[in-house]
């Protein structure tokens, strides 16, 4: 049985913006290790399903896909953003 897990799209880091913030992904695991190729160094892997994402509007919509397609899943839920809250005159003290 193929496993995934079900996330919502942080914010990006490197950007203000909030888009495609609301998505949520469902993601294939990987079903073996990862091996390394001994020449390159770099992974290489078999197991394309691994390479597969899918995004849905809401979270209902992605755990009713994984239950149509007889997946197992598990939901990571969304971290809380801490707001830091600092005045302008802060940067003087």
């Amino acid at each position: 049985m193929p496993q995934a897990r079900i996330f919502q799209r942080p914010k990006n880091a490197t950007q203000s913006g909030r888009a495609r913030t609301d998505e949520w992904v469902l993601e294939f695991l990987s079903r073996e290790k990862v091996p390394v190729d001994p020449l390159t160094g770099w992974n290489g892997q078999a197991d394309t399903q691994a390479q597969v994402k899918v995004v849905f509007p809401t979270l209902a919509a992605a755990q009713a896909y994984a239950d149509r397609r007889g997946v197992s899943y598990h939901v990571v839920p969304a971290p809380q953003p801490k707001l830091k809250l600092q005045a302008y005159a802060d940067n003087f003290r």
